[in-house]
């Protein structure tokens, strides 16, 4: 069962159009000016080059049919309506099948710093520019299906590898300067910031290290994992991650960087459209 939604998704009508409102279409609009300007300098060349490539429109929220016609152009991808948070199984086979859930509601203006639950905002401007990226659309697929064939149990372990890399990775080539990668912190006007500063842990990317970190959703990540090139991803699913998540497993998490929270340490993947 998916956890209940603090937020609805706005149904789109036959031809798959969402009619958002003035107020709507402003926030995104906001949204949109403060994080280009947020993350020039900062994000990866291959950020910027899909955010060129799928031509978001500025002043208004996108309509999903208009981002997949241009994701397939390039990757095959496209995005796919959701209600807000979904299952695990239902994530998973979704980006075995090459669509990215995307829920089509817009944060309120009250949270438009933060808020724990996927908008469109997160889900568009922070995730479909890089899967026009042959690299990290394939990774996301091959991922995808893991997921969808993975006990319970492993899926946990899978989660933490996609919030240290498709939500919060960083990518430093080398003789470069430290840039961003993840959606989570590319969609966060505080954390495109607090990511790249002397305030947090950063380590070169090891998968098994990756797999025993935990994470909490609601705090600024106190570690941050790095590749030097997107290409690591693609070399990564030529590899066993089941291997890799069974030894996580054997050696067990590690100590967490952070205080308890009162009802939940870990949350398990609530940054996407997606609920135990």
């Amino acid at each position: 069962m998916a956890k209940q939604s603090n937020y609805t998704s706005r149904l789109p009508d036959a031809s798959g159009i969402v009619r958002y409102t003035d107020a709507e279409n402003e926030i995104w609009a906001e949204l949109y000016a403060r994080q280009e300007k947020a993350i020039a300098g900062r994000a990866c060349d291959e950020f910027i080059q899909g955010l060129d490539l799928l031509n978001l429109p500025k002043d208004r929220v996108p309509q999903l049919p208009e981002v997949s016609r241009r994701l397939r152009r390039e990757t095959g991808w496209e995005v796919a309506y959701v209600p807000a948070l979904i299952p695990f199984s239902e994530f998973f086979a979704l980006l075995a099948d090459k669509k990215f859930p995307a829920a089509t509601f817009v944060r309120t203006r009250e949270e438009l710093d933060y808020l724990q639950e996927p908008d469109i905002f997160h889900e568009i401007f922070g995730h479909t520019p890089l899967l026009t990226h042959p690299d990290f659309a394939e990774f996301t697929h091959i991922y995808g299906k893991l997921g969808l064939a993975a006990s319970k149990e492993d899926r946990v372990f899978l989660a933490r590898m996609y919030w240290f890399t498709v939500e919060f990775g960083l990518l430093q080539k080398p003789g470069e300067a430290l840039h961003i990668y993840g959606g989570g912190v590319l969609s966060s006007i505080g954390e495109t910031e607090y990511a790249i500063s002397d305030k947090p842990q950063r380590k070169r990317f090891n998968i098994v290290d990756a797999l025993r970190t935990p994470y909490r959703i609601d705090i600024m990540q106190p570690l941050y994992y790095v590749l030097e090139d997107l290409r690591e991803l693609h070399a990564l699913t030529h590899t066993d991650i089941m291997a890799q998540v069974t030894e996580a497993k054997r050696l067990g998490l590690f100590p967490p960087l952070f205080p308890p929270k009162s009802a939940t340490v870990e949350a398990i993947r609530p940054i996407k459209n997606l609920a135990a």
